[in-house]
């Protein structure tokens, strides 16, 4: 009796393990992105824009879908919500971005002023600087990373090895797993996993947006470059920073 019931904790043991242990490599992730918007317009001296900003909401929070499988993934709109769009906030607030991790390649819609673009370019490659800091993000632990955009845009990422595909929101990718978590601080964006969800996305659902005017990443910066002018650097760097995302 007593070799039986050591057996029986012993099988318990190991499909406790084994559940924990299990890894993703497919399913749904919801992103909910929050923008601070009044920290964005800090050190404005026009009385009359003051104003304005100080009677918008503080932050403006938008979701976003991320649907996955072991070589794929999109990046899209996800639930509306009452107020989700305010003025002032630039670009990337409906991006679209298909990446193609076999190939390196990736598909992006973005909206810039008044035009909507098609970009075809390869993957981001960034250099990760790895940490020790951990938390828990949607119920997965997530271990902290550091890396740069645009030569001096920090970006810090949480991902997780528990989800097997090396993506994340926007065009974020390179790490080992999946990126659940992204702060930008010069931006005062982040972006972090609500749910993920256990599906299965068809072949369909990894189509690239097609609707846009086609140009690459450079094309996309000159464009904005040219459409900006002489604007206040501040502006004309923080219209970028967005744009490339």
């Amino acid at each position: 009796m007593k070799k039986i019931f050591v057996f029986i904790i012993s099988i318990s043991t190991i499909n406790s393990v084994y559940s924990q242990a299990q890894f993703l490599a497919k399913g749904k992730i919801e992103y909910e992105r929050k923008i601070n918007v009044h920290r964005q317009y800090e050190g404005e001296e026009d009385d009359w824009f003051k104003e304005y900003i100080s009677k918008m909401p503080k932050f403006n929070t938008t979701y976003f879908d991320l649907y996955f499988n072991d070589t794929k993934t999109i990046y899209k709109p996800g639930r509306e919500m009452q107020n989700p769009r305010v003025w002032g906030i630039g670009p990337a607030k409906e991006n679209v971005i298909v990446t193609d991790l076999t190939t390196g390649l990736s598909t992006s819609q973005k909206a810039v002023f008044e035009d909507t673009y098609i970009i075809q370019d390869s993957v981001r490659k960034m250099q990760w600087r790895l940490a020790d800091e951990t938390r828990t993000i949607a119920g997965f632990e997530c271990r902290k990373a550091v890396g740069i955009i645009c030569d001096s845009v920090y970006v810090v990422a949480f991902f997780t090895e528990e989800i097997t595909t090396s993506g994340g929101p926007e065009s974020f990718c390179g790490l080992p797993g999946m990126i659940l978590g992204i702060a930008i601080p010069r931006l005062y964006t982040t972006w972090f996993a609500t749910k993920v969800e256990l599906v299965e996305p068809t072949a369909s659902q990894f189509n690239p947006p097609t609707k846009g005017k086609n140009t690459t990443s450079k094309g996309l910066l000159k464009t904005i470059n040219d459409g900006i002018g002489k604007w206040d650097a501040k502006w004309r760097d923080r219209m970028i920073w967005q744009a490339v995302l």
